[in-house]
């Protein structure tokens, strides 16, 4: 079967949408018919050269679809459903799997982060070549085969575009408030960063009934939707240093919790810098290869503050997405406010033409 597909040949090029084919799904694997994809910033980061990958490849990680065909073994799925895709395919077999901490999988790690499926090959191909699809998802594309516990089945009718998100910024986001470093009632909150990972961390924070919630961006338009999306209090980080800010603004002892959701080595100190005796920063954000950053051991012991990493908000993607998406039908998480933009597939180059200015929340691809 042919299809249409955004595809990248390597930083300084931009996404060219050509023909591909696709394979029939093998054994465990399932074929989807795309209706939405956000573009995520990780995927501005293999465009930009800060993460290594292997071309061509098609991008996308973030997507929705309708199962149209099953692979010899599929059990959990069958055709007509209506599908959340997770970039974190879990073996449900290694030690992470089988503890309840899929997102740690060490077959996704294998594999998926080499952008290929469980057997270590790909089903697309360019003429004879083959195709690497990202994260073994690959959404930039009308069709993905991806493997069975990479789609996660969904009620029928829910957005496709919130069904997209749900599968990266949404569980991300959500997931390091409730799941990583649980928000505690009555405590305080800080997230610098207020894209469609911060903006789910202030939604999931939000949930957990905090004193306050901080916001922390350079877009007055993103602070207004922190606002909306639960934010007590904002701080407009251009002009203002964030960490004495963030002090005021919580009498003088710093947050509780605070959460990094952009990936630069500046906010995560930041984050960190911001904590009260006691508190967690939590790094959400992905970094481009090779940063480091600075910390001082003694202040840390003697305050005793924990510095830690949220892969995926520490989630089961099986059990969350269904989570998210019942308290967002509930009216408790407005994931709607993420929407920035809507476009067709050709127009894949603006959206990380507008990512690079900082001006959207998300945007998604709806394939007709």
């Amino acid at each position: 079967m042919h299809f249409k597909a955004a595809v990248f040949d390597g930083p300084g090029t931009p996404l060219a949408i050509e023909e591909l084919s696709v394979e029939s799904p093998r054994f465990g694997e399932v074929l989807v018919r795309m209706t939405a994809s956000g573009v995520c910033h990780s995927d501005y980061h293999v465009v930009l050269g800060e993460w290594g990958a292997k071309f061509p490849l098609v991008l996308g990680h973030e997507g929705a679809g309708v199962i149209v065909e099953t692979g010899p073994g599929v059990s959990g799925l069958q055709i007509g459903d209506a599908v959340a895709l997770s970039w974190t395919p879990s073996c449900r077999r290694c030690r992470y799997c089988v503890s309840g901490r899929p997102q740690l999988c060490s077959n996704a790690v294998a594999n998926a982060y080499r952008n290929v499926l469980p057997d270590g090959t790909t089903r697309l191909r360019r003429n004879d070549d083959q195709v690497y699809s990202y994260l073994s998802v690959g959404s930039f594309a009308e069709y993905a085969v991806v493997p069975e516990s990479g789609a996660v089945r969904i009620a029928d009718g829910v957005d496709p575009a919130i069904a997209a998100l749900v599968g990266c910024a949404v569980t991300t986001g959500v997931g390091a408030a409730i799941n990583t470093a649980p928000v505690a009632p009555g405590s305080t909150v800080a997230v610098i960063g207020a894209g469609g990972v911060g903006l789910s961390t202030i939604m999931g924070a939000a949930l957990q009934a905090p004193e306050r919630i901080i916001a922390v961006d350079l877009s007055d338009e993103k602070l207004d939707l922190a606002r909306r999306a639960g934010a007590t209090h904002t701080v407009h980080a251009r002009d203002t240093d964030v960490v004495e800010a963030i002090k005021d603004l919580t009498g003088g002892d710093g947050v509780d919790h605070a959460f990094e959701a952009i990936g630069r080595a500046e906010t995560i100190e930041q984050a960190y810098a911001s904590l009260a005796p006691g508190g967690t920063a939590v790094v959400v954000g992905q970094v481009p290869t090779g940063v480091k950053i600075s910390i001082d051991p003694m202040v840390m012991s003697g305050r005793e503050l924990t510095l830690t990493g949220s892969n995926y908000g520490s989630s089961r993607p099986s059990i969350d997405f269904a989570r998210i998406l019942g308290l967002h039908s509930r009216g408790l998480l407005p994931l709607d406010l993420l929407v920035d933009r809507r476009i067709q597939l050709q127009d894949i180059n603006t959206a990380f033409d507008a990512m690079g200015q900082g001006t959207a929340a998300r945007t998604v691809i709806e394939f007709p």
